[in-house]
């Protein structure tokens, strides 16, 4: 591998933030978490920055800070439009992030129990579980190296009782795996099902499917991480019924017995909305729409080429999913032969100054099935798991890239990942049996006040 360094003009907050690390020196933190939650970007700070000391109510103030912030509220949810590629018929729900965004639209489908929801073993819990609390989840399961196949999704789109719904990843959050997603899209709607794209790690990289009903996507995933995310579909599906939350913002007029709902989007978001978030978020977007995807795309392919040529030279490296050759984002979910996952992510913050996510990534069905893991196994980490003890749960390493990322970055952790493989680690690890996680014995470590309680690998 040549070293050589890829970048894109997209700089985060932090980047050369120093960390201690276990031999007294201090070294350049290095995210390769960036598929849980990335860094604000220098311009999402200073377009909050600049609107902070106009920031006040929106909507309903008559003040020249309050029609401000109205202004950039509303400029903010015309971006998010625009970056979904969406028209005049659709409407920007601003929430705080996919998974409320999902819950939101479960809610306001009106589903019966008896209804059918589509999904794949795929997916993140957030496109998993509130779907159950409404519906009957219908699953399409994943091949053996986690590939969705076309023939497989006909087969639950043509099955009886029809799926009111098709609920599907744009991306995979384990592997960066890219499903079919066109494909999908135009199979659901011959068969007049409806789709939402669970755009959460998408969105960051590839542009949004304009053919899907809904799209929900999170800020803090692509360089917005004040707390904001958006729900964007058809504007007839939220122009009746009761909102998912009920309160002030959200109507015209409120007696004791009666209450006159305001339109959509104002009538889904009751209560004084995240203002910072929203323009966080139409910052990150405006952003992304300069660099334009054709850039974006063509560094996640450097990224994630030199990322899976270099694990899988290292020998006891086993990648998980799908071969590098198919499509992608620059994320890989990996095990080592012999090492604990989240022994591998404490050596690598510890002595590397390097962060990564261990565990199961939110994604628990995925993942059993890549790690190939059986019914007995299975019952024997619940049993472990319900005494609280999560000292052996199943999980993988997961190193994950974004904009700011350099091929230089990912040599470094490869040059980290060597050292781990193919020496003893130098001082002794402390294994938390609450959380799962590892520690170095007499390393301080900054979440110690919450150590019985925050763990990682537990997730």
């Amino acid at each position: 591998m040549t070293g050589a360094v890829t970048t894109l003009p997209l700089h985060l907050v932090g980047e050369g933030l120093e960390v201690p690390c276990l031999d007294g020196a201090t070294r350049p933190y290095l995210s390769l978490d960036q598929a849980a939650s990335t860094g604000a970007s220098l311009g999402v700070a200073a377009r909050v920055n600049a609107f902070l000391p106009y920031y006040s109510s929106v909507h309903r103030g008559a003040g020249y800070a309050s029609r401000f912030s109205t202004a950039a509220y509303e400029e903010a949810r015309a971006a998010v439009l625009s970056f979904a590629g969406r028209s005049a018929d659709d409407v920007a729900i601003l929430c705080r992030n996919t998974t409320e965004a999902i819950n939101h639209l479960a809610f306001r489908l009106a589903l019966a129990p008896g209804d059918i929801v589509l999904t794949t073993v795929l997916e993140h819990h957030a496109n998993l579980l509130p779907w159950g609390r409404y519906a009957t989840c219908r699953f399409v399961e994943c091949t053996a190296d986690g590939r969705l196949e076309l023939a497989a999704l006909l087969a639950g789109l043509e099955a009886s009782p029809r799926p009111k719904l098709l609920a599907i990843t744009g991306a995979s959050n384990v592997t960066g795996y890219l499903p079919p997603l066109e494909e999908a899209i135009t199979a659901a709607h011959e068969r007049g099902v409806p789709v939402l794209v669970d755009a959460a790690q998408l969105a960051p990289h590839r542009a949004l499917p304009a053919a899907a009903d809904y799209v929900v996507f999170s800020g803090h995933k692509l360089y917005a991480p004040f707390g904001a995310g958006a729900l964007i579909g058809p504007r007839a599906t939220f122009a009746v019924g009761d909102p998912f939350l009920a309160g002030g913002g959200a109507v015209e007029l409120v007696d004791l017995d009666e209450v006159v709902w305001s339109a959509p989007p104002e009538r889904e978001e009751a209560g004084s909305p995240n203002v910072l978030g929203a323009v966080a978020l139409g910052a990150a977007l405006d952003e992304l729409a300069a660099i334009g995807f054709p850039a974006i795309t063509a560094h996640d392919e450097a990224l994630r080429s030199c990322l899976y040529r270099g694990l899988a030279a290292i020998e006891g490296v086993r990648l998980l999913g799908p071969p590098a050759e198919v499509a992608g984002l620059p994320v890989a979910a990996f095990v080592v032969e012999g090492l604990p996952h989240a022994l591998i992510a404490a050596r690598l913050s510890a002595e590397f100054g390097i962060g990564v996510r261990h565990g199961c990534f939110c994604a628990h069905p995925y993942l059993v099935r890549l790690l190939g893991l059986g019914e007995g196994e299975l019952a024997r980490f619940r049993e472990r798991a319900r005494r609280g003890d999560h000292r052996e749960m199943p999980g993988a390493v997961r190193a994950s890239a974004g904009a700011s990322t350099t091929t230089a970055d990912v040599e470094r952790f490869l040059e980290a990942l060597r050292t781990i493989v193919s020496s003893p680690h130098p001082t002794a690890y402390l294994l938390d049996e609450v959380t799962g996680d590892y520690w170095p014995e007499g390393f301080g470590r900054p979440d110690a006040d919450l150590a019985s309680v925050a763990g990682c690998g537990r997730v």
